[in-house]
């Protein structure tokens, strides 16, 4: 018989406190990942953060909640977000992942979001029967390095004894490429770089609608998900990175007022606009982009900002050298779809939900 547990703020806070996480075959949760749940500022004191799936006091899967909320015409709309979910492949004929989501809908009464979610999740999640599609977000993957040592092998592991010649030959095409960049240059206009929002793009970003304010997004800076370090073998999420920083970009016009304000999340070359939150034309905000790409040495790049993406495929200064469309999915309980109004649409940017954390 699968029996689970629920952890609230306080009892996952003494969870990690006391180190009982550490004692199963895997972890539910890293310390600095519970630390996170924990500080997350639209949830409560009493809300459903970790549940975990026990058979004969054996640790066989869990799931993770991270809540949120729509304020529509003045009322709250309270639900969350799934952000975790395992179960021992052995233990799967005894179906912990359905008890594990039906104590998630009972806890949250159906009001559940999911997005980035794997191809085996999303097959789970449409035999519940109680999710919809909604809300799709068509976005772009700019390459700026050959880097086929890692992706050959990840799609076709055979190759993987041909590995060092792919890494001659990414090594001979990346100076090429770093050749062809030279001359790019640092902006002409003023801009300032952080690690967190500050003051004055408090107040500027306070004139944009959205779901988050600059308390929230500088709480998850401040308690990411990912550190920098070894990966932590026993957790088989995300919780370790060569490198993982956060930067939050000012962009001033020629009278010195600020005319954008980005965030900027680079992790081992890859590079994700979780924020942004502009003014006038982006066309700034590109150049800035591509001359931040070229200095990080970024591979890859990752856009759903929509505006972003038309002003890059017209813009002349963007070296990239490849492309490719992405789409990104989000599932909704119906119980959650029900609470909101017909013509509803959340505009999420590209780090809203649990995206911005990995």
């Amino acid at each position: 018989m699968i029996v689970l547990k629920r952890f609230n703020r306080r009892e996952l806070e003494d969870f990690i406190s006391s180190g009982a996480f550490q004692q199963y075959d895997f972890l539910p949760i890293t310390k600095h990942r519970a630390l996170s749940h924990i500080k997350n500022p639209k949830a409560t004191d009493e809300d459903t953060l970790l549940i975990l799936a026990f058979d004969e006091e054996k640790l066989i899967g869990y799931v993770g909640c991270f809540p949120d909320c729509f304020v529509i015409d003045g009322k709250e709309i309270r639900y969350a977000w799934l952000s975790t979910l395992y179960v021992n492949p052995d233990y799967r004929k005894k179906r912990p992942a359905k008890a594990l989501l039906k104590k998630v809908f009972e806890e949250y009464e159906g009001r559940i979001a999911i997005t980035e979610f794997t191809k085996e999740a999303e097959a789970l999640y449409n035999i519940m029967g109680v999710f919809e599609y909604v809300f799709p977000k068509e976005g772009k993957r700019y390459y700026f390095k050959t880097d086929a040592a890692k992706m050959i092998p990840e799609k076709k592991p055979e190759t993987q004894p041909l590995k060092p010649i792919f890494q001659t030959l990414d090594a001979a095409a990346n100076l090429l490429i770093s050749l062809k960049n030279l001359p790019i240059k640092k902006p002409d206009f003023k801009y300032e770089v952080f690690h967190r929002i500050d003051q004055e793009s408090a107040d500027f970003i306070n004139a944009f609608p959205g779901v988050r304010n600059a308390d929230e997004i500088n709480t998850f800076i401040d308690y990411p998900w990912v550190l920098e370090g070894n990966k932590e073998g026993k957790y088989l999420f995300s919780s370790f990175a060569g490198t993982f920083k956060y930067f939050w970009i000012k962009i001033f016009d020629q009278n010195n007022t600020l005319k954008a304000c980005l965030l900027l999340q680079l992790r081992d070359g890859y590079l994700k606009i979780p924020y942004l939150f502009p003014k006038a034309d982006l066309d700034e905000v590109v150049r800035f982009l591509n001359y931040f790409i070229v200095t990080n040495k970024v591979k890859g790049f990752t856009s759903y900002q929509t505006q972003l993406n038309k002003t890059i495929q017209q813009s002349k200064a963007f070296s990239h050298i490849y492309e490719r469309d992405f789409n990104r999915e989000y599932l909704f309980h119906k119980d959650l779809l029900e609470l909101l109004p017909k013509d509803f649409n959340p505009d999420y940017q590209d780090g809203d939900g649990d995206c911005m954390m990995t």
